[in-house]
């Protein structure tokens, strides 16, 4: 019906391993420094929320930035103790940061460093919506997930590239959207090779960048918690 709009979200399941993958951060560096946990943070953040900048995600956005919080006040408190408010409030601040768009915004909280250096927020990407494919588009016109996703083939794209486009019929397998020629994917073991895994064909998946930066600080977290298992 004419008038109406359709509009996409960020789904559940991608709200749910997006935390995950934060958590599992939080959990891995448990003991390490307030910029060391910043740094890590940061890529995972910026790169999921630039990933859905281009659909209806500013409700979401600050949703999870209301979840991050409460995860890092739960890990200022397993380093200071809840009767140490004057030291939890070391690790928080507020005041204005300038955005990528040039403006500035006033926040009522900041996980920042002594030294200036801040978590970025989701809420901090600004949502840009996407740009129609023009009609005279074609598969033959440098679109190369497209082409190899049907072909199996494309000039310049790495020959196992394309044939995991392939299998996986153009979709992210973490995230379950279509790979678009500007984004950036890349080859990940399924199990990582520093757990066991092997440099082959069927335990490789083609991912987006920011959803391998989620399965990776999930397969780190694993990690640690297997060695503490092992070691108690």
């Amino acid at each position: 019906m004419l008038g109406l709009k359709t509009n996409i979200k960020p789904s559940k399941k991608a709200v749910k391993v997006h935390t995950e993958a934060i958590k599992g951060v939080i959990k891995q560096i448990k003991t390490a420094p307030q910029s060391a946990l910043i740094s890590k943070l940061n890529p995972i953040i910026r790169g999921w929320s630039n990933y859905y900048s281009a659909v209806v995600s500013s409700e979401t956005f600050n949703k999870l930035d209301h979840i991050v919080w409460l995860m890092l006040r739960a890990w200022t408190v397993s380093r200071c103790g809840k009767a140490s408010y004057k030291k939890r409030r070391n690790y928080f601040s507020h005041g204005t940061v300038r955005l990528s768009n040039g403006k500035e915004r006033h926040e009522s909280w900041l996980f920042q460093t002594k030294d200036g250096l801040t978590l970025w927020k989701h809420s901090y990407t600004p949502t840009v919506r996407h740009t129609i494919i023009r009609p005279d588009a074609t598969p033959y016109d440098g679109n190369w997930t497209y082409w190899a996703t049907r072909k199996g083939q494309a000039i310049d794209t790495p020959n196992r590239v394309a044939k995991l486009l392939k299998k996986q019929k153009g979709r992210c397998t973490w995230c379950g959207q279509y790979f678009a020629p500007s984004e950036l994917v890349e080859v990940d073991h399924i199990v990582p090779r520093s757990q066991g895994g092997k440099d082959e064909y069927k335990n490789l998946q083609l991912l987006h960048r920011h959803t391998r930066d989620d399965k990776t600080a999930l397969d780190n977290a694993k990690a640690v918690s297997l060695t503490m298992e092992q070691s108690d």
